[in-house]
């Protein structure tokens, strides 16, 4: 299976995702039943250095990140359900599953991403026999160096800009230059008053504890060598004041290791955060 097209940091949170209900314990911190099948030939590649070296630093803190930021956040999505919000924006989406998983439900899902990441991951379903889920639009968008604004990008596509929405941003402002990271925000400042963003971000050198600093000592060259250096750092109170500079406030900024409380904390097994990222929640003032 080809992979060109494909962000490699997509192809690993899919196989973290995959891997965390292979070779980790009870509890399941996030169940996601369709990242194996999405990745296809290439899921064993990827997957088994998770079953080869469960307790690697690097591997263990990936897949505690990619399952504790998706249980925080479609946790926080769940609540904004309950109370009426009925339009989820995924920016930055990879080979994100919820669509497949909530298809019977009542949220509309717009999944904004580079179109070369959009089509292998069609493609990717298609091959895994998954239908397309009936309430998801795929939004071709490169944050980086797309030149449009997010927010008309979405409404293009069918986004009611007069509704309040659910964003989440995981994984993706590392990845991005701090710029591209405020013009983003900037751009979903428009959002109708009520919406919600949940966004990590990772912590500069000088706040990174032991464990996050061998965490970035050794992923900085492997990210750098597959072509998506890591370019922004942020400290929550960066991550604060960007977000109240673009209309939000925010509602809380929990470390990621404490984000599944004692789901991730109390363990036997080798999940363990890296500790070198923070999650933040803020909403869309009135």
């Amino acid at each position: 299976m080809k992979t060109e097209g494909l962000s490699g940091t997509a192809l690993h949170t899919a196989a973290a995702r995959a891997a965390h209900l292979i070779v980790d314990g009870e509890p399941v911190v996030f169940r996601d039943p369709f990242a194996y099948a999405l990745l296809g030939e290439c899921a064993e590649d990827y997957v088994g250095l998770h079953r080869e070296m469960a307790d690697h630093l690097v591997l263990a803190g990936l897949r505690a990140a990619v399952v504790t930021r998706s249980r925080y956040t479609e946790d926080r999505l769940a609540g904004a359900v309950r109370r009426g919000v009925r339009q989820y924006v995924i920016l930055g989406a990879g080979l994100d599953t919820y669509a497949c998983r909530s298809a019977s439900g009542p949220v509309e899902v717009f999944e904004v991403d580079h179109p070369g990441t959009q089509r292998w991951k069609r493609e990717a379903m298609a091959r895994a026999g998954l239908p397309e889920p009936p309430r998801l639009t795929y939004v071709p968008l490169d944050m980086e160096t797309g030149g449009e604004c997010p927010v008309d990008r979405l409404a293009a596509h069918g986004f009611a800009l007069a509704g309040p929405a659910f964003v989440s941003w995981l994984g993706v402002t590392a990845y991005l230059t701090r710029e591209a990271v405020a013009r983003t925000l900037a751009g979903l400042g428009r959002l109708a008053p009520g919406s919600e963003i949940v966004m990590d971000h990772l912590l500069p050198e000088a706040l990174r504890g032991p464990r996050a600093r061998a965490y970035a000592e050794t992923l900085t060259p492997l990210v750098a060598d597959g072509g998506e250096p890591w370019l922004t750092f942020l400290s929550p109170e960066e991550a604060a004041d960007l977000l109240e500079e673009h209309g939000f406030e925010v509602v809380e900024q929990v470390p990621e290791g404490d984000a599944a409380g004692p789901a991730l904390r109390a363990r036997t097994d080798a999940l363990a955060s890296s500790e070198i990222s923070v999650i933040t929640h803020a909403r869309r003032r009135a």
